[in-house]
């Protein structure tokens, strides 16, 4: 393999799962600063110091807004990746990058907390549409047997977008009330690398074969990115999978929706990929803070073990780009899954034990660090390669703007409601999350097929034996109202 099939992931995330990762991260540490600035702006503005509720309602509409954009970035993911290609709309995502990084580093020069609304809604346009499209191009170039590990480095990007976030925020790097702005527009930094990089590399060799019909233009991609190999099976599997095509247009959302023969294709990525908020993360970190404390941590040093937290989350993904290859998606899947359940049912009773012993503190601390551990090597890692692997061409991108769609509406109402269910459950909000982890824990290990080492049409047969379950039929390999037909029965 050629190393530009090694070099094109770092190119990718740099611009795309790391500025997802790095948005979500990198606004908690300037908050009172921002606070502050809304409070000293308005009383300029308007002669009045402005009450606590309407600054928290205008730092509420800050963090938001990212969710807002994000929504609208992955919902024009298909168009932009069937119109422009992989590569051009990668390219496009840093636009809005760019623009967020002006907006947020002269807002306090102008006086204006308007410009961080702004820029925070720019740089969820971009998060949005530059994950989905990383997702969709790493997967789409990668060859059979290291699909799984190219794909996985999506996870990776974003967990290190995460932990770059914390760091920049350390008061001794760009923490400091003077550097607020500046640590806000640190996202113009990747957009110019990947726009200066980008170029180099081809545009996805499935998406010049099948979409563009470009033979010529694949076999080069393809020679660019794996070497001067013998690399005719893996072409031959585009060719077979764009006969099952046969010319047909790219799906749009609503296809998707309506069409049988993806239906548990659909239910899959819903269950395991399109609700992972629903997996328990964001209440492990919301108690994060207490756990530490109790277990004796000095509140000043809580960002670095925050930090731990990430690189932690950044070796789990690696750990399973090792083992994706030879465990298998469903055997990483099913089995993290459930230990995440049983760490989540651990913390249930640690916390209400916190203070009975004065060991459960740091038996939280561990299960903490155990959740994190297993969500890396387990779903963090593997539904990056999943969602391009159980989709067939014509239907990949309107499947990665459904799972977009579901994540940034669910990323939203959970920020809305969290608070709510930690206020009425206490502790006990973690059995919600437990619940799950443990249905996707046992729908994977029952129903989903394993998608390692197969082809595109070799899982969607695979798929078929559930979409027409207990009837006497020809398996339909169709996924754009085409089809391939060989008589068979179950």
């Amino acid at each position: 393999m050629s190393y530009n099939l090694f070099l094109l992931p770092f190119v990718l995330g740099i611009g795309g799962g790391f500025q997802y990762g790095l948005q979500v991260s990198i606004i908690n540490s300037p908050a009172e600063y921002i606070k502050s600035f809304i409070r000293e702006t308005w009383l300029k503005r308007y002669g009045s110091t402005p009450s606590e509720d309407m600054i928290t309602l205008m730092w509420s509409f800050i963090v938001s807004i990212y969710s807002i954009g994000g929504l609208l970035g992955s919902s024009s993911t298909g168009y932009l990746a069937v119109r422009f290609g992989r590569k051009k709309a990668m390219l496009l995502a840093n636009i809005p990058a760019l623009l967020s990084a002006a907006l947020m580093v002269l807002s306090r020069l102008c006086g204006s907390f308007e410009m961080i609304i702004a820029g925070r809604f720019s740089a969820g346009l971009c998060a949005g549409l530059s994950l989905n499209i990383h997702l969709m191009y790493s997967g789409e170039c990668a060859p059979r047997k290291l699909r799984g590990l190219i794909a996985i480095t999506a996870s990776t990007a974003v967990a290190f977008g995460k932990f770059v976030g914390f760091a920049l925020g350390l008061r001794e790097v760009l923490g400091a009330e003077a550097l607020w702005p500046v640590l806000l527009a640190a996202n113009a930094v990747p957009a110019l690398i990947q726009l200066l990089t980008l170029p180099f590399f081809p545009d996805s060799p499935r998406y010049l074969l099948i979409e563009k019909k470009d033979k010529e233009a694949c076999i080069k991609a393809v020679e660019q990115l794996w070497g001067d190999g013998d690399h005719m099976a893996e072409i031959n599997d585009m060719i077979s999978e764009e006969e099952a095509i046969r010319g047909e247009k790219a799906k749009g959302l609503c296809d998707l929706l309506r069409d049988k023969a993806v239906r548990w294709q659909l239910i899959t990525l819903f269950l395991v990929a399109s609700c992972s908020h629903f997996n328990g993360g964001i209440v492990v970190y919301f108690y994060a803070y207490n756990i530490f404390i109790k277990a004796g941590i000095p509140p000043d040093q809580i960002h670095y073990v925050s930090l731990g937290l990430g690189t932690t989350e950044i070796l789990s993904t690696a750990v399973c780009g090792i083992l994706i290859e030879r465990a298998g998606r469903k055997t990483l899947l099913w089995k993290n899954y459930t230990v995440m359940t049983l760490a989540l049912g651990l913390l249930t009773v640690t916390l209400f034990l916190q203070d009975s012993f004065f060991w459960v503190p740091y038996c939280s601390v561990a299960l903490v660090f155990i959740f994190i551990l297993s969500f890396g090597v387990g779903p963090g890692g593997v539904l990056c390669s999943l969602i391009t692997e159980i989709f067939i061409q014509s239907y990949r991108a309107a499947a990665v703007v459904f799972n977009g769609l579901v994540s940034w509406i669910q990323l939203f109402i959970l920020g809305l409601v969290f608070p709510f269910i930690v206020e009425g459950l206490g502790n006990f909000c973690f059995l919600i999350f437990l619940t799950y982890c443990l249905t996707v824990a046992v729908f994977v290990f029952l129903v989903m097929p394993e998608p390692k080492g197969k082809t595109m049409l070799q899982i969607l047969e695979e798929f078929n034996r559930l979409n027409y379950r207990g009837k006497k039929r020809q398996t339909v390999l169709q996924q754009s109202n085409c089809s391939v037909m060989t008589v068979t029965r179950l």
